[in-house]
């Protein structure tokens, strides 16, 4: 699997096996040799190869395009498949989100809408710390050591 996705990530890149060879130090030979799936890269080139192209390392080596329906997302991008919505307007969220994003029954989300672009949802808890990440106003200090936001 990791051999096609190799070949789907650096065609969708516009790159050389040359080029890929370059980009993490190894020979253009070793990446044909991946390609066609005579060896494998060991744990350091699947790292280098995963921020490369900007994937998860476990999406590199175990997505499957042919199942999913689509190519690999980018790092921290998701696609959950589809849901069905009920006769009363209700949804499930899939486990893998679920699992994801931490939800469990009980929890409270929040749904935002854009007529263009359309629903994003949110866990309640999070908007407290998104309004004041706005307004440049965090006092957690969780925000600043993971980046997002700086304090006043």
């Amino acid at each position: 699997m990791i051999n096609m996705n190799l070949i789907a990530l650096r065609k969708q890149y516009g790159l050389t096996q040359e080029e890929v060879a370059e980009r993490i130090n190894v020979s253009r030979q070793a990446i044909a040799k991946w390609e066609k799936g005579d060896s494998i890269p060991d744990l350091s080139n699947c790292v280098a190869l995963a921020n490369l192209f900007q994937v998860s390392l476990d999406d590199l080596v175990h997505y499957s395009e042919e199942e999913n329906g689509m190519p690999i997302p980018p790092k921290g991008k998701h696609f959950f498949g589809s849901v069905t919505v009920g006769e009363r307007g209700q949804i499930v969220i899939p486990k893998k989100a679920r699992d994801i994003f931490r939800i469990k029954a009980g929890d409270q989300l929040l749904m935002f809408g854009d007529e263009e672009k359309g629903i994003g949802i949110i866990p309640k808890l999070d908007l407290g710390e998104w309004m004041k990440l706005i307004a440049g106003k965090s006092h957690s200090g969780e925000a600043q050591k993971k980046g997002k936001g700086k304090q006043v």
